[in-house]
């Protein structure tokens, strides 16, 4: 599902941390991140939340071919400086960005109604925990072979339409990063459509039919399988809810749509992040009120700080003028923009990132502590979002030089407050 340029604030902190290639500074080469995105959210890590592009206008859909002409600002104009990272990317012919038709939540509701249709019918959902493993085989084979196929679409694409470092010459490297940015049949637009939605409602379908298993088997859900269900839909909805966010990420702007994205959208989110639940349905775990009340409490901090983080740098987006965030403090940059240096970005450089953290370990706590199988998805996680956040660091010192060294003077630490 991050884009991330550290604290541009107006696309270098996604919501969530898709997967993205960050430039080697001084090599040309793009360096693939981490292989599989974290594919929750379109305001993730991340990423970003972006007004839709007019139609007809220099982004839309019927823009003419050619160089996209960067629109022009006043001097001095107070901007998150992320928003001109993705926004303004010159644009060539046949790489329009898909327009954002912010329907991912009503996706959500309707396949919601299907799915308690089905099993109100009669379908039976609660033998899909027995077809996981096949299941999980046909995913990657399905984005095996969609790869293989916008690969081969790619080689007829326009140079114009190809991602940035979806050029090499190495068609092995080619077909795993992919070659077209936005690869699409009409206004069908592949990538923007796989970025969320696929990946992050079979999750939710997957959860949900380890919980009617385990009311199968034992009457009745468990506490514990009860709070990792209802997390993790919260945070799928609010994912979806803004999914409009994610046009400004990395994976839309910058990455070509290749097996890298395609396995982590279609196979790799939804059955590796319903670990917990899965460890949950095989080992059942007993959970107290108190208990449950502790770690509801955690999820609830640390999505606090997510949202907060995250629609705070989206109003300062779109509009810095807004009584929200009109009397945040702010650096100047020599590119005439600002870097905001109070509220939730004055904390750390990347409350988003420890919001984020913060609400995957509230997941993984109604597990126990017995086994580190549920706690995957922690260090997985952590892990990607150190080395995103290292990159952003390094991109936003080549971009904003010394205003970025007084941003860090001021705001010391990354993730985690006097730690990290």
């Amino acid at each position: 599902m991050e884009e991330d340029d550290g604290n541009e604030r107006g696309g270098g902190h996604g919501d969530r941390a898709p997967t993205g290639i960050g430039g080697e500074l001084g090599s040309g080469r793009p360096t693939p991140s981490p292989p599989f995105p974290r594919r929750c959210g379109a305001d993730a890590g991340a990423p970003c939340h972006h007004v839709p592009p007019a139609a007809g206008g220099p982004l839309g859909p019927s823009a003419p071919p050619g160089p996209t002409p960067l629109p022009a600002r006043p001097r001095g104009a107070v901007e998150p400086a992320g928003a001109a990272a993705r926004a303004r990317l010159a644009r060539p012919a046949g790489g329009a960005l898909p327009t954002a038709g912010a329907q991912g939540f009503q996706a959500l509701v309707v396949t919601t109604l299907l799915v308690g249709l089905g099993v109100s019918a009669g379908l039976p959902l609660d033998a899909l925990p027995e077809m996981l493993l096949p299941l999980a085989f046909a995913a990657t084979l399905t984005a095996f072979v969609f790869s293989l196929l916008l690969y081969l679409k790619a080689l007829v694409a326009p140079a114009s339409a190809l991602a940035p470092g979806g050029n090499s010459g190495n068609p092995i490297y080619d077909f795993f990063l992919g070659r077209e940015l936005n690869p699409r049949i009409s206004s069908f637009d592949f990538k923007y459509f796989c970025e969320l939605r696929p990946g992050l409602m079979a999750w939710v379908l997957i959860n949900l039919a380890l919980l009617l298993k385990e009311a199968e088997l034992r009457g009745s859900p468990s506490l514990a399988m009860w709070l990792v269900n209802g997390f993790q839909l919260l945070y799928v909805a609010d994912a979806l809810w803004h999914e409009e966010a994610v046009l400004t990420t990395m994976d839309i702007t910058h990455d070509g749509f290749g097996f890298m994205l395609a396995f982590g959208d279609l196979a790799w989110v939804p059955f590796t992040y319903s670990l917990q639940a899965q460890f949950l349905l095989y080992h059942p775990q007993p959970l107290g009120l108190p208990m449950a009340s502790v770690i509801c409490l955690i999820n609830a901090i640390g999505y606090y700080v997510f949202r907060g983080a995250n629609s705070q740098k989206n109003t300062f987006r779109k509009n810095p003028s807004d009584p929200r965030v009109a009397d945040l403090e702010t650096i100047p940059t020599a590119t005439g923009r600002q870097l905001l240096v109070s509220g939730w970005w004055g904390m750390v450089r990347h409350p988003n990132y420890l919001g984020d953290l913060i609400m995957a370990l509230a997941w993984s706590l109604p597990c126990g502590v017995s086994h580190l199988l549920p706690y995957f998805y922690l260090f997985y996680f952590t892990a990607l979002l150190v080395h995103r956040e290292a990159r952003d660091e390094q991109q936003c010192l080549q971009k904003y030089g010394l205003a970025w060294r007084e941003y860090c003077k001021r705001v010391p630490y990354r993730i985690l407050p006097y730690v990290y």
